[in-house]
C-alpha cells in the first residue's frame, strides 16, 4: 500500500498524477492519496484505465474518495468552474479492491491477496 501525500501531489501535473497511479496500481499496489484528485483527473484516470485494461494482465481499478464541501466562489459559478475538491482516495486494482461500505466518515474496502 502507497500512502501519497497531498505536498508530493501538488508539485505534479495532472498527467503526472494520472501516470503514477495507474503505474503503482498496475503493479498491483493499492494508493491512498491524501488529497484527492479533481473531478477531471479522476475522469482522466478511469479513461486511461480503460484504454489500458488486457484481460490476462490488468483488470482496472476500483476507485472511492470523500468530496469536500464546494469551495465555489461566485466567480467560479459565473465561469462555470467547479470548486469541489476531493480529500482522501483509495485506488487499487479492481481484482484487488472492493468497496464494501461507504459513508461520509469512513470507506471500508475488502482487499485480497493473491489470485
Amino acid at each position: 500500500m502507497d500512502l501519497i501525500s497531498a505536498e508530493r501531489l501538488e508539485s505534479m501535473s495532472s498527467m503526472e498524477k494520472i501516470r503514477l497511479i495507474l503505474n503503482k496500481v498496475k503493479r498491483g499496489n493499492i494508493v491512498v492519496l491524501e488529497q484527492g484528485l479533481t473531478p477531471e483527473e479522476e475522469v482522466k484516470l478511469i479513461e486511461m484505465t480503460m484504454s489500458e485494461i488486457r484481460l490476462d494482465e490488468f483488470s482496472g481499478i476500483e476507485i472511492e474518495s470523500y468530496p469536500v464541501k464546494s469551495e465555489g466562489t461566485f466567480i467560479n459559478k459565473i465561469l462555470g468552474k467547479s470548486g469541489i475538491k476531493t480529500r482522501m482516495t483509495v485506488i487499487g486494482p479492481a481484482n484487488q479492491l472492493r468497496t464494501v461500505e461507504k459513508d461520509k466518515y469512513q470507506i471500508s474496502t475488502k482487499v485480497s491477496v493473491g489470485d
